[in-house]
């Protein structure tokens, strides 16, 4: 079998697909995207297609090594999501010549189900309570919000109280059964980061997320030593070696992006590392359904796999949501916050390409707000 062709399609709501064609008349797909660069990452996979065509797709891991080190300037978000997207497609047609799912090639299923967890609230959370009610009613029994709108290097009392208020909200409106997550969104100082995980505490967060941008990671061992709040961060790490230093700071929990950490072959590197530390695997996945797919295919085959996120209904998606690029979306059915294992091989989707092929028509274009303090200086998004 042989590599005959690489096709990115840019659709809405901010998400690029690949297909990766043989001369068998296999189709592998794979989502590689850096949000808000999508049209700069199709320009670097078109790019390392000079190196593909022709080639055997079954030679997964030589052909992630030679992408990821072949060339002299290595490393980063757009590099490290083009390998990604390409390794998805890759392991995706693998799977269906085979006719197998993903995690059998990867070893085997570890579990029958996978616990997931459903956004609620927006980028500057509001009606929180609300909306976590909605996700409990339509059968989720863990959510995720982000903590804060923009926020200055410390902040005022009332602006903490503020978060606690809302997060005292939503743990009032699910009880104490369900779980919350919190992501800080890279928003906060070290500084602010540890005061406010301390006064969250007696709210018992299932963690708080990205505390601080990867640029501070060396702060992370002060913040995971002065609060019990579990700790988790890594979608803005995009290999193992960017985990290293993170993984011995006291972290609890790991969130590489299949569509950013080179794939379903660096993500399950990362994993077992993270396993060696005694810290769990969350996949971020705020992205489309080929992400999702191949996040879940690393779920069911990694023992310290923790809980996936899944963007339906996530705010980012106001036109175009999560099933809507599927043949068949029950794939993706969600019964008590748990999917079931999928069975299809490869991937275990099958992508409906005239869907995309007219939502790549119209393209997008989405870019990441730009906010400003009340002063005008610019604010962590």
């Amino acid at each position: 079998m042989k590599i005959t062709a690489l096709e990115t399609f840019s659709v809405a709501p901010r998400w690029l697909f690949l297909a990766i064609r043989t001369d068998e008349g296999i189709t592998g797909w794979g989502e590689p995207v850096v949000e808000g660069r999508s049209a700069t990452v199709a320009a670097a996979v078109e790019e390392l297609s000079d190196y593909l065509i022709g080639e055997d797709p079954y030679r997964i891991e030589d052909h992630w090594q030679v992408l990821t080190k072949g060339g002299f300037y290595r490393g980063g978000p757009i590099l490290s999501s083009a390998v990604a997207g390409i390794d998805q497609a890759l392991w995706d047609i693998k799977g269906k010549a085979l006719g197998v799912p993903v995690h059998e090639l990867l070893g085997g299923a570890v579990r029958d189900r996978m616990r997931t967890y459903s956004w609620i609230a927006g980028d500057e959370p509001d009606r929180v309570a609300e909306h976590a009610r909605e996700r409990m009613e339509q059968g989720f029994d863990a959510v995720k919000m982000n903590g804060t709108g923009r926020v200055r290097h410390l902040e005022s009392k009332a602006e903490l109280d503020m978060l606690v208020g809302r997060v005292a909200a939503v743990r009032e409106a699910i009880g104490d059964e369900a779980d919350i997550a919190i992501d800080f969104h890279g928003r906060v100082s070290p500084a602010l980061a540890r005061e406010a995980c301390r006064l969250l505490e007696p709210l018992h967060p299932l963690f708080v997320e990205e505390p601080i941008v990867p640029e501070l990671t060396g702060d992370f061992e002060r913040i995971c030593a002065s609060t019990v709040v579990p700790i988790a961060t890594g979608e803005r790490l995009y290999s193992r070696w960017d985990f290293r230093e993170v993984l011995r700071s006291g972290i609890a929990v790991a969130q590489p992006d299949l569509s950013h950490a080179g794939g379903i072959s660096e993500v399950r590197r990362i994993a077992a590392m993270a396993e060696a530390y005694g810290v769990s695997l969350a996949p971020h996945c705020p992205l489309g359904p080929i992400a999702f797919a191949a996040s879940l295919q690393i779920d069911f085959a990694t023992p310290n796999a923790l809980i996936q996120e899944t963007s339906l209904g996530i705010h980012y998606n106001a036109d175009n949501d999560l099933l809507d690029y599927l043949v068949d979306t029950s794939v993706f059915d969600f019964t008590d916050s748990h999917i079931t294992r999928p069975t299809g091989p490869g991937l275990g989707i099958e992508i409906d390409e005239a869907a995309v092929r007219r939502a790549a028509e119209a393209g997008q274009r989405w870019r990441n707000p730009v906010w400003r303090q009340a002063d005008g200086s610019l604010a962590e998004w």
